[in-house]
């Protein structure tokens, strides 16, 4: 057999191509219409419904627009939720403008902390190259979250409203990006020259004024204090005034963050069940928590998430989005196309192989509002709230099924009083850290 594509072989090809009528029924198909559209399956979307037997309510979809910041959004709509309901409102939302501002400062100071850390690296390194990459995304996890809300607290959205940058954010990354970069040229030229890290640590304080700089022109300022006025259900007024956004959160949104653990689901054969890991060089605050997750079978994930549910509280998680899923009709489904028979193809990696070999990680952030269980209390369907707008799905939301939960879900985040005492145990066991680059190190920012 011939090392390289010969015209004998190609000739080949095409004869076989030509051979079987359903290529060119395909082909003509896929040409006019599309891939996806072509290998649509209809019958996945009349035997799907947006009924379900637990459903929490919830205010109006939001809209992330032309930026990546789904776990903040996701984050945010999980908060909002128990303000809504504990004071009565018909709806409400949190600034997302306002922790995109703090998560790009801290991740500047989080990108330059470790250049200072790699200096030692040489250039066209795996691990220089890693960090270069993308050192300022709208990416992030729960964790990164968290750590921001406990530092810089939250503030209605009200009191830093979405700009033109925020709902479109690539222009704003691009720029901070590159003067993240040259700012590790100099960083790593003065260390080169001499420089102690004392030096290059006043050096990074003015790269970071400049940082600074650019959010506030692009994103406005963050309020030192802010007001809540709202009207509830029943046209009470509620007025609160000079509040800091750590005191907005602890009076308003009083949720512990602390109690909250992401569990992922990742079964290959370097991630063993019941064990905690964490990701080297991922986080944006570099003083706070590190990113830290429980990995359970997949099972566990769902009864955990069910638990908190019945208990009225919704549950941030993510996933791989772009897998399998309808935008327009809102469906995430196994069965969504039908690659194979068009194409005439053969799909059958398993969950473990996509994420080994990069076929599949999580990509996007959204929040569990519901789920379908059957007879036996065993779940069918997914209520999806997602952050893309009230057009896609039903108004916004989206359904999942079971089954593809099972194959492209990668996260839940839980109060950890719905763990077992098997799970409660495994979170006292020691850290395993993975490799900056390893697909659990994915950022949610879709």
């Amino acid at each position: 057999m011939s090392n390289y594509l010969s015209p004998e072989l190609l000739e080949s090809f095409s004869a076989d191509f030509d051979a079987d009528r359903a290529n060119k029924v395909a082909r003509d198909a896929v040409m006019t219409n599309g891939l996806n559209k072509s290998c649509l399956n209809n019958d996945v979307r009349r035997h799907t419904t947006h009924t379900f037997s637990l459903t929490l309510k919830q205010g109006s979809v939001t809209n992330q627009k032309a930026s990546g910041r789904c776990w903040l959004f996701a984050a945010m709509n999980v908060m909002r939720a128990r303000i809504i309901k504990k004071w009565n409102l018909k709806d409400f939302e949190l600034s997302q403008n306002y922790m995109l501002f703090w998560d790009k400062l801290e991740k500047s100071n989080y990108f330059l902390e470790n250049i200072l850390d790699t200096l030692a690296e040489p250039t066209g390194s795996r691990l220089l190259d890693f960090l270069l990459r993308d050192p300022v995304g709208d990416g992030g996890q729960w964790d990164m979250m968290a750590n921001l809300v406990n530092k810089y607290g939250v503030v209605p959205k009200e009191a830093m409203p979405e700009t033109a940058v925020s709902s479109a954010t690539r222009e704003m990354c691009r720029v901070v990006t590159e003067l993240l970069r040259t700012d590790a040229v100099v960083l790593r030229r003065k260390a080169a020259e001499g420089a102690d890290r004392a030096a290059l640590t006043g050096e990074k304080e003015g790269m970071l004024r400049d940082i600074y700089r650019v959010l506030v022109i692009c994103l406005g300022e963050p309020p030192r204090t802010v007001d809540f006025e709202v009207r509830d259900k029943d046209d009470n007024f509620i007025r609160d005034r000079g509040l800091t956004p750590q005191e907005f959160f602890k009076k308003y949104v009083d949720m512990d963050l602390g109690d909250y653990i992401s569990l992922i689901n990742a079964p290959t054969a370097d991630k063993p069940y019941y064990r905690r890991f964490t990701v080297k060089m991922l986080g944006n605050v570099r003083e706070g928590s590190p990113v830290c997750y429980l990995n359970l079978p997949s099972e566990e994930l769902k009864a955990a998430a069910i638990a908190q549910m019945q208990d009225g509280e919704p549950v941030w998680f993510g996933c791989d989005v772009g897998a399998r899923a309808q935008r327009d009709t809102g469906l995430l489904d196994l069965d969504c196309y039908d690659f194979e028979n068009t194409l005439n193809i053969r799909l059958s990696m398993t969950k473990a192989e996509r994420l080994d070999y990069g076929q599949s990680m999580m990509t996007h952030a959204m929040v569990f509002q519901g789920v379908n269980l059957d007879d036996d209390g065993k779940p069918t369907r997914w209520r999806v709230e997602n952050s893309w707008g009230d057009e896609p799905g039903q108004k916004g939301y989206y359904v999942m099924s079971d089954a593809w939960f099972d194959e492209y879900m990668y996260q839940v985040v839980v109060n950890k009083k719905y763990l077992t005492p098997e799970q409660l145990a495994a979170l006292e066991t020691p850290v395993i850290e993975l490799a900056p680059w390893d697909p659990m190190g994915s950022l949610a920012g879709r």
